[in-house]
């Protein structure tokens, strides 16, 4: 069984090193998750920084995290999600380097778990447009969320 919110995807990535450094594979136009590229970007977070709460109304996200560690948390609110009210939280780094899919409409927010900024990259579905987005504060009462744990 899946226990992760309707419509999420893990896709297990690999990364290639050697004395020269590394390949941190992201996303290929052959992958199951792949619709289409709208634009890629990366968002940085300081250290005990929180960015949340935010949904996009009609991208698509497909994050990894490429430095640090970051908690990223999830929170179905769609009215029709066989998983609506549930919270979702992983931990993104290159230690543990995966891929997630988010449809449109999941609530989403980063705290960054390390003593140095920590870097996520982003390839949105279609280009970034703040129109489409939703935010709310991290501490919003709209979400049954604690930060600091």
């Amino acid at each position: 069984m899946n226990d992760n919110i309707e419509g999420i995807e893990i896709t297990k990535l690999k990364i290639i090193s050697d004395h020269r450094g590394s390949v941190m594979h992201m996303l290929r136009n052959d992958s199951k998750v792949f619709e289409k590229f709208g634009e890629i970007y990366f968002s940085t977070v300081t250290k005990n920084g929180i960015k949340a709460w935010h949904l996009h109304k009609e991208a698509t996200l497909n994050y990894v995290c490429v430095k640090g560690a970051v908690k990223l948390v999830l929170f179905d609110d769609r009215s029709l999600s066989s998983t609506k009210g549930k919270y979702q939280e992983f931990i993104l780094s290159p230690k543990n380097y995966f891929l997630i899919t988010i449809p449109p409409n999941i609530w989403n927010g980063f705290k960054n778990l390390d003593n140095e900024e920590s870097i996520i990259a982003n390839c949105l579905n279609i280009p970034h447009n703040e129109k489409e987005m939703v935010r709310e504060s991290h501490d919003s009462e709209n979400f049954n969320f604690d930060w600091s744990k």
